[in-house]
């Protein structure tokens, strides 16, 4: 029998919402509905999926969600002009750019136009350089979920050795960061590997907290993993197979090869994937209650 932890990702976003459901009422009580605005361009079958996830989870917390979808042809002037329009509503507290945009568009172009303080993707170059401080404003949702799945379930991790495999900067750079700030549940020794990294595996060995946030299917196998060491799986990826859907939903790490030999293990699906709705929740609360002392 497999004496590995289970960290259940579906379970801590259970918690999450319980605990922002006083802030919800309190701003409620003040006349205040969190609302996010979500630009989606082109018809992308997962981000259509992701953003109708989002939308679900707002509408059962009673919070406001809407969602513009944009032709994939629309204009870079275009797309502007509707992020101004968010960026000026005064019922929209959050706004989010889901990705990836039609080539024609630079993401990191269209997001400086975002307000620093809408931006509950935590993206912006204003949030990524107060994150990079230690003075954090909104923290990007996954990596952000996954530092409240170990806090969670009490995985300390001061003083450990913390490997990153990935360096995006929608994962894997805020990840080093947040692993590495002086603070609690944090001030770990984080090294961050990628496709110049030689001997990824030996690097991997050394961790006691493995996060692979690299975007290939089952790539980290037991070569990657010293015993006891806590796996934080941040991937998802479909794999074609012969079920009815075609297709299965796998993470980075071959979660078989390495179930006997780790402490804790974060599950594909059920693991990361909902704390980072939950994250974008508890961002989009924290841009309401930061809009009332503006």
């Amino acid at each position: 029998m497999p004496n590995h932890i289970i960290l259940s990702g579906k379970t801590v976003s259970t918690a999450v919402y319980e605990q922002l459901q006083p802030r919800i009422d309190r701003l409620k009580a003040k006349g205040i509905v969190p609302g996010l605005g979500v630009i989606l361009v082109g018809d992308d079958p997962a981000s259509q999926v992701y953003v109708n996830s989002k939308a679900r989870r707002f509408k059962k917390l009673g919070l406001n969600s809407q969602t513009w979808s944009a032709s994939s042809s629309i204009s870079e002037q275009e797309l502007v002009k509707l992020i101004n329009g968010y960026n000026s509503n005064n019922n929209v507290h959050g706004i989010l750019i889901q990705s990836p945009l039609p080539k024609h568009l630079d993401y990191n172009k269209i997001l400086l136009n975002v307000d620093p303080h809408k931006d509950v993707d935590g993206f912006h170059p204003v949030n990524v350089g107060k994150l990079t401080l230690g003075t954090p404003q909104f923290i990007p949702c996954t990596p952000k979920g996954v530092m409240r799945i170990l806090e969670h379930y009490e995985i300390e991790i001061e003083g450990k050795n913390v490997v990153v495999i990935g360096r995006s900067n929608i994962v894997g750079r805020p990840l080093s960061i947040l692993t590495s700030l002086k603070q609690k549940y944090s001030n770990a020794t984080t090294t961050i590997c990628h496709s110049g990294t030689t001997d990824i595996p030996s690097v991997a060995r050394q961790a006691d907290i493995l996060i692979a946030a690299i975007g290939v299917p089952e790539m980290i196998d037991e070569t990657y993993v010293k015993e006891g060491a806590v796996i934080i799986d941040v991937g998802i990826n479909r794999v074609e197979d012969d079920s009815e859907k075609g297709y299965k939903l796998v993470g980075d790490v071959n979660f078989d090869s390495i179930q006997n030999k780790v402490s804790a293990i974060t599950p594909v699906p059920g693991g990361v994937g909902p704390m980072t709705i939950a994250m974008l929740v508890e961002n989009t609360i924290e841009a309401a209650e930061l809009s009332m002392s503006s």
